[in-house]
């Protein structure tokens, strides 16, 4: 007893009914919708990847591919409509969003921002509103209803600015509206000029500034800040065209409507009238749009109406990241694609441009018939839209699909795979009939009635037979929410399991009796615990959007398929639970035979005799071709030989020529070496003597500077000492002075400092006793509200305990969902190699076949070369023997050159390995440039936004400062406190809080006594303060200038000390009186003296002394100074002015 294992493999089919339907991933990889599926299809290698749709729910209605291709947003229908986000790179569940603020059960359009960090969600009818969401916090940033409240139109699309994460546009009918987010809330800017209402189905931004808008018409509007720039009419242009291209002039009087645009770099795509889009590029001055070209939806050939397939409605556009593809999907679920340049390069020609069919046909009705074949991998299904398909399920493509005048209503397929049966409305025979919870038994030879089957209490909606030998065993499943095991012989019920809520619409059963399978109106699959039990066990797979009608297992039991009402058709990999799926005879291969008319056997025929005669032509002149090759080559190398023979013979003479132009240019050039050297030998030795002489000079002159420099070192070492002695005592004598100043002023600011601290103390001790009281009152506030706190926390862990459990159950649900869908992957990687592996396999075959009949063409023509070169080589050896002793000389003399061509070699290789490496880094460093510009531009994003979001923070904050400041001017009035206070409450405390309980009489009356005492208390302090505040004013006002004074003139005698200090160093320094730099300076007054007495030294040395002299009639002033400000102290307050620095010149 197992439960089977199913997992999709490839879904056939697309659901039209969603906004947004066809996205790009990547540039190989397209997301669309198909059942309760979302889709990842790759182009390129034809395989599909799955997200599935969130159970409970009724569909997708709405979806969107990020900007930066990394998330997919699926809006699903439901009684509160859900916004489910995945990671497209590991097909994994981001975040859920829900809100309570929509009243709607679905979501009409979605848009990611240009960052995408936000998504705008727009709610469907009655309401329509419009939530502006930051998806990672799960957190509604605004909320706003875009319909007019008068007529309540309907909304059908919005989108976020390119440029701007805070601008949005939504229309709808009679609706275009431009909202900017601002402080919390979507706020309606630019002001539309005036103009006639039309009902917008769709629009596009074109730039950060411009939104090109269509409508139902089929007029183009593009707007420039909410002015209308420009107007394009594409409805008269389709009604020309119609008129042109009919001569009886019956016009069917259809107006187009523009239900699609895409815009891209060069301009915008638009969808306007059946099954045409219009092309448009921007002009020179780029303020306006040219249309350029048409593309339409070609004729289907295979459909009874041709031109039925040019009627359908294109209802999405999307371009590639590239921009080199535009995808277009339809109402009738078809995709179609074009390459963007190859409809540049028809421009010039006149013939019309048509869309190709993309992956391949799907059906666009319900699907009322489904059979599989058992010696080929095909399934056949016919559908409410007229058309038989024949599918492929091993290779997931479409083998072949005819359009019929009417609907099939069955099919079945002739195991060989060559025939197929169709039963239409008219005709058609079955050999067990369902009338109503009856099912009735007949014999396909007798027509007899052999039994009638009971046990459902509703309508049977399907029936099996049990693949045993006996076949006496059926199960069925009807309206009744019942699944039934009924023997045949005795018409009873074995085993019955209930349903529960969902009603079951067919089943099937495995071939090899393991595997039993049911599909429910909701469009899930249920695998069945098999032999059944009473209770029923089960597991449930996503699958089709509505319900399925139809299921089949291949004969193998590898593959089970559904079908459903909204024309989709999943394939599913089945195994039961212990993996084993049945396997495969190898003997017994898929049949390959096909059916062919004899006619065209026979055409075939004449046509391989044609080609062999061709071929046999082909042959005998190549051979005579060839043979007139050999004898043209014959006589070239006989031309050649010659040649080459003749220029050895010069090649020696000329060698015998430059040896003995060598031997002479050797012997002229030892001579010319003899000379130079006994030459350069005679000047070396005048060179030395000279060089001899000078030195002996220079050392003389230099004993006598260094004489003439201790001389000068000494003198200016005795001034020095003198100079440094006056200075110190100078130096004492103003410290001293300036330390006692310095005292007497510390000691009158301790006293007023004591003075202001006894006044403080006075001044804390009132008010400590004011907060004392306040806190009182507070304390008894908080304890109440503290107590239903209490109870509200205690309600909340209760409710985070229950809310803990139920999220441990849906983990663990979605680990198993995890596994799983990574098992399903590993399959389908393992199914897509093999399939490639195969592909290749093949081409290599052919092309090694091909190979062989070219390789033994040549072989028979190598044989004949060969037997001909023998005999030249018989020939050749004679010459060989001359040959190789010239060849031996001219190694000779070519050895050393071949040495020197190999060394430049190698060097040219390595020259070409670092160009090599050069370039590798640059384009390394133009990728990482590239890398950090995009993240610099990023961050600079995000900077402005948090500036914005600071500054708003900060204006609050002033806001609630001011306020705050404002209430505590009122503090020694309780009543006007506490009205600021309330004032205060409802400004800045928005969320609504509950009614406080009742406070019993005895608190009451307890506070209203506080309340008298505190207004009493209140009374007497405010009397007492007004009468010290007069006091303490005038005191502290004589006080803090007096202080303030003298803090200025110890503030300006500091620095005049640094100041000094600095100078005197500076000074000390430049006369190099510091013990350990005196060396040094020696050293370069020693430098500076062995020229002799300077000028220059003599200046400096006035220089210096002339500064000393100023130094001291400056402090002279300043004593001055100082005894003038110790006179003015006692008389009148400080006058704050700031002595002058002391300038040095130094």
């Amino acid at each position: 007893m197992s439960i089977a294992v199913a997992m999709a493999r490839h879904i056939f089919g697309l659901k039209s009914g969603v906004s947004g339907n066809i996205c790009y991933h990547d540039e190989q990889t397209i997301v669309y919708p198909a059942g309760a599926n979302c889709i990842l299809y790759n182009i390129d290698q034809k395989s599909q990847k799955f997200i599935t749709g969130t159970p409970g729910t009724e569909g997708m209605t709405a979806l969107t591919v990020s900007p930066n291709r990394r998330y997919v947003a699926i809006a699903e229908k439901g009684e509160k409509p859900i916004i489910t986000i995945y990671d497209l790179h590991s097909l994994r569940k981001r975040k859920v969003l829900s809100s309570a603020d929509v009243k709607a059960n679905e979501y009409v359009s979605l848009a990611f921002s240009p960052d995408s960090k936000y998504l705008v969600a727009q709610g469907g009818k009655p309401d329509y509103t419009l939530l502006y969401w930051t998806w990672e916090k799960n957190k509604v940033m605004a909320v706003q209803k875009t319909s007019n409240p008068n007529t309540n139109a309907p909304v059908y699309q919005v989108s976020f600015n390119p440029q701007d994460n805070t601008q949005l546009c939504v229309v709808g009918n009679g609706i275009f509206k431009h909202f900017r987010y601002h402080e919390g809330s979507l706020k309606p800017f630019l002001n539309f000029q005036k103009m006639e209402a039309h009902n917008y189905l769709c629009h596009a931004w074109v730039s950060d500034e411009r939104v090109i808008v269509g409508t139902d018409t089929g007029h183009l509007f593009l707007f420039e800040q909410g002015e209308a720039k420009n107007e394009f009419n594409l409805g008269l242009q389709h009604k020309d065209d119609k008129k042109t291209g009919d001569e009886e002039g019956d016009i069917q009087t259809i107006i187009p409507q523009v239900t699609a645009i895409v815009s891209y770099s060069k301009g915008f795509a638009c969808a306007c009238g059946p099954g045409t889009v219009h092309l448009f590029e921007k002009t020179d001055d780029k303020d306006f749009f040219k249309k350029t070209r048409e593309i339409k939806i070609p004729p289907d050939s295979n459909s009874a109406d041709p031109a039925n397939a040019q009627r359908q409605t294109i209802t999405c556009l999307t371009v590639s990241p590239s921009e080199e593809t535009l995808v277009a999907s339809t109402d009738h679920s078809q995709l179609y694609y074009i390459t963007l340049p190859s409809a540049d390069l028809g421009k010039s020609e006149g013939d019309q441009i048509h869309f190709e069919t993309l992956a391949q046909s799907f059906h666009n009705g319900q699907i009322l018939g489904l059979d599989v074949c058992i010696r080929k991998p095909l399934i056949a299904t016919c559908s409410s839209d007229k058309s038989v398909r024949i599918w492929n399920y091993e290779t997931c493509n479409l083998e072949l699909y005819r359009e019929f005048p009417e609907e099939a209503q069955s099919i079945a397929l002739h195991p060989s795979g060559l025939y197929i049966l169709c039963a239409f409305s008219n005709g058609g025979h079955l050999f067990a009939a369902v009338t109503s919870n009856i099912i009735q038994i007949y014999s396909t030879t007798t027509f007899e009635n052999i039994a009638n089957l009971k046990g459902h209490n509703g309508r049977v909606k399907s029936i099996v037979w049990f693949a045993d030998d006996n076949g006496k065993t059926t199960f069925a499943v009807g309206s009744d929410k019942t699944l039934k095991e009924i023997t045949l012989t005795e018409s009873n019920v074995l085993r019955q399991i209930d349903s529960q809520e969902t009603v079951l619409s067919s089943i099937a059963m495995s071939h090899s009796g393991r595997m039993l399978f049911a599909g429910t109106v909701k469009g899930t699959l249920w695998s069945l615990k098999f032999p059944l039990n009473t209770p029923g066990e089960w597991t449930e797979h996503q699958g089709h959007g509505t319900a399925i009608t139809k299921m089949k297992i291949t004969y193998d039991d590898q593959y089970l398929i559904t079908v459903a009402e909204d024309a989709s058709i999943v394939l599913w990999k089945i195994q039961d639970k212990d993996g084993r799926g049945l396997k495969r005879d190898k003997d017994f291969g898929w049949a390959e035979e096909i059916l062919i008319t004899k006619s065209d056997l026979e055409e075939k025929n004449t046509m391989m005799s044609d080609l062999k005669t061709r071929v046999e032509e082909l042959k005998s002149e190549n051979e005579y071709q060839l043979r007139l090759k050999d004898m043209s080559y014959n006589d070239k190398i006989k031309e050649l030989t010659e040649k080459f023979i003749q220029e050895m013979e010069a090649l020696k003479t000329k060698n015998q020529v430059l040896k003995t132009e060598k031997d002479k240019e050797e012997a002229k050039h030892e001579e010319e070496m003899q000379e130079v050297m006994d030459k350069h030998i005679k000047e070396l030795q005048d060179l030395e003597s000279a060089n001899n002489q000078k030195l002996m000079l220079e050392y003389e002159k230099f004993q006598e500077m260094q004489s003439k420099m201790m001389k000068m070192q000494e003198e200016y070492e005795i001034k020095l000492a003198e100079k440094e002695e006056s200075k110190m005592k100078d130096m004492e004598r103003q410290t001293e002075y300036y330390e006692t100043k310095l005292k007497e002023k510390i000691q009158q600011l301790e006293q007023l400092n004591d003075e202001s601290r006894e006044q403080n103390k006075e001044y804390e001790e009132t008010k400590k006793q004011i907060e004392e009281d306040a806190d009182r009152e507070i304390l008894d506030i908080k304890n109440n509200y503290e107590i239903q706190l209490r109870r509200e926390r205690e309600e909340n862990l209760k409710l985070k305990g229950e809310t803990g459990i139920m999220k441990k159950k849906f983990l663990s649900q979605q680990r198993e969902i995890d596994d799983h869908k990574e098992e399903i992957k590993k399959y389908q990687q393992d199914v897509a190699k093999l399939n490639t592996e195969k592909e290749k396999m093949k081409k290599d075959i052919q092309g090694l076949r091909k190979e062989i009949v070219e390789r033994d063409d040549t072989i028979q023509d190598k044989e004949k070369r060969i037997y001909d070169l023998k005999k030249k080589n018989q020939e050749l050896e004679k010459f060989k023997f001359v040959l190789d002793y010239k060849i031996k000389e001219l190694k000779k003399q070519i050895e050393p050159r071949e040495n020197d061509i190999k060394a430049q070699k190698d060097t040219i290789q390595s020259m070409e390995s670092e160009l090599d490496r050069f370039s590798k880094q640059n384009t390394q460093l133009e990728l990482s440039i590239k890398e950090l510009t995009q993240k610099l531009k990023a961050t600079d994003k995000e900077m402005h936004l948090e500036r914005e979001k600071v500054h708003d923070i900060k204006a609050k904050l002033k806001q609630f400062k001011t306020d705050l400041h404002n209430c505590v001017g009122y503090i020694q009035d309780p009543k006007m406190l506490k009205e600021t206070i309330k004032a205060l409450y409802a400004k800045h405390v928005r969320d609504d809080i509950g009614e406080s309980a009742n406070v019993d009489a005895d608190i009451q009356k307890e506070y209203s006594r506080q309340r008298e005492h505190l207004e009493r208390s209140v009374a007497s302090l405010r009397k007492k303060l007004s009468k010290d505040s007069e006091i303490h004013r005038a005191d502290n006002v004589r006080i803090m200038q007096e202080n303030v004074s003298l803090i200025k003139e110890i503030n300006d005698l500091r620095r005049e000390l640094k100041i000094a200090r600095t100078q005197i160093h500076d000074l000390e320094a430049a006369m190099g009186l510091h013990s350990k730099k005196n060396k040094q300076e020696g050293a370069t007054i020693a430098m500076f003296t062995t020229k002799g007495p300077s000028a220059l030294v003599q200046t400096d040395l006035e220089e210096k002394e002339k500064i000393i002299e100023m130094q001291k009639l400056e402090m002279g002033r300043l004593r001055q100074q100082m005894q003038e400000l110790e006179l003015g102290m006692g008389s009148r307050p400080p006058s704050g002015q700031k002595l002058q620095p002391i300038e040095s010149t130094a």
